[in-house]
């Protein structure tokens, strides 16, 4: 297949080293690439760059082709990215219907604008595609995201991030902090969204769930791509601990 996201030669950081290092990757169109590697790896750094949160110091980002280089990170949502931050991926003081509405108005016209009804309850939000994705959020529309359950959160910062309508999800760590039965449900519904025609890059510390419904695995560590390969033969190393170290000579 070919690749919507090839990135070559990525240099990124926040201080003066690099954190990033030269990295290059390709993620195949309809695919699930899952970035695994130790703590202080660049993983985060990475999602950051790619999405222009973070500018790179070197290097080249594409999209079918199309350079992101120059694009801050509205424009890239427009181009086709979406991205959903381990952390503070939706706003909890606000309800679900509200964050909605949110990242409605942010695409402009791009979906439907009509958010409550003459009789003020509330409209469709989600089209009809979300909703089959995510048919949990109207239950709870007038609830406070804050007071949602960790993985209803996680849904709603999916539905949120999918109303732009991407061709491109990249997610950082789902599953963080969730119960091993949650972890599993936002798994199937990273697979259902890339059932879709959404390819997905996913950061993920929970490796062996993520893998199972990944395409390929690349294992980050200080910095730089140590290892590429389908992500059946990561799940079939006897110790899969030692990738986490850096240590993928004898493993690929």
């Amino acid at each position: 297949m070919n690749p919507i996201l090839r990135v070559s030669g990525l240099h990124a950081g926040y201080g003066a080293g690099d954190i990033l290092k030269g990295v290059d990757l390709e993620l195949a169109a309809g695919s699930i690439l899952t970035i695994i590697g130790p703590n202080g790896s660049g993983k985060s750094t990475l999602a950051k760059t790619l999405v222009g949160l973070l500018p790179a110091r070197a290097g080249t980002i594409e999209l079918d082709g199309r350079s992101l280089s120059d694009l801050g990170a509205p424009k890239r949502v427009f181009a086709g990215v979406s991205y959903v931050p381990q952390e503070y991926n939706v706003f909890r003081n606000l309800t679900v219907l509200e964050n909605l509405k949110i990242a409605r108005e942010f695409m402009g016209a791009r979906g439907p604008r009509d958010f409550m009804g003459a009789n003020g309850k509330a409209a469709r939000v989600l089209d009809e595609g979300l909703e089959e994705l995510f048919p949990e959020l109207p239950k709870h529309y007038r609830i406070a995201a804050g007071n949602l359950s960790g993985g209803q959160r996680q849904m709603l910062a999916f539905a949120c991030a999918l109303t732009a309508r991407p061709r491109l999800l990249i997610l950082d760590e789902p599953s963080a902090g969730l119960s091993p039965i949650l972890t599993r449900e936002v798994f199937e519904r990273v697979q259902r969204v890339n059932r879709t025609g959404v390819s997905i890059l996913m950061i993920e510390q929970n490796a062996i769930e993520a893998l199972r419904i990944s395409h390929t695995c690349i294992v980050l560590a200080g910095g730089r791509v140590r290892a590429c390969s389908p992500a059946s033969e990561v799940l079939g190393m006897k110790d899969l601990n030692s990738l986490y170290l850096g240590d993928v000579a004898n493993h690929v």
